[in-house]
């Protein structure tokens, strides 16, 4: 079975060289190792790294200090678990995860889709219907079900606000 990715990194897909040397050297920066994997879709690299979390930690840390190194990269987000993109498939993903989220804990889900042609809003209501937990809070979840679908693959993970860095918003 191939190595599956545990890091997925978005960036400008019209500039892949400048993004992987990009990541190269923020991977350098937190003297981390990752290895490119096969990605069949333009603006995504898909990594392998040691621990994912504590990578997305490290440069969301570096990010807030110099927010400059990332100019080519965009979302950096660690996968839990790859399952088939069947509503069924992910259901059952979704459901796994949902046991790390304590009743009291406040959480969202966040969705990206590429190469499917599924319905976002019905999406959000299959996937979050099997996670049994009300609160609910779009704006400070201590967790995140955050959900990559890419064709007929999807990647879950279940991630704490800064194990999820969103460069945009830091550029602000």
């Amino acid at each position: 079975m191939a190595i599956k990715p545990n890091l997925i990194v978005t960036h400008e897909p019209s500039h892949i060289g400048t993004a992987k040397k990009e990541v190269e050297s923020l991977m350098e920066a937190i003297k981390h190792d990752a290895k490119f994997l096969k990605s069949d879709v333009d603006g995504i690299f898909h990594l392998k790294v040691k621990d994912p979390r504590d990578t997305v930690k490290k440069l969301n840390k570096l990010a807030k200090k110099q927010i400059e190194m990332f100019d080519t990269t965009f979302h950096w987000t660690p996968i839990d678990k790859w399952c088939k993109s069947t509503i069924k498939d992910m259901q059952k993903t979704a459901k796994s995860l949902a046991k790390d989220i304590k009743k009291t804990d406040k959480w969202k889900m966040e969705i990206k889709k590429r190469k499917t042609n599924k319905h976002e809003q019905d999406l959000i209501m299959k996937l979050t219907s099997v996670i049994d937990r009300a609160n609910v809070d779009l704006k400070n979840p201590k967790k995140i079900v955050k959900v990559e679908i890419i064709g007929n693959k999807a990647g879950f993970s279940l991630l704490k606000a800064d194990e999820l860095l969103k460069t945009a918003k830091l550029k602000k």
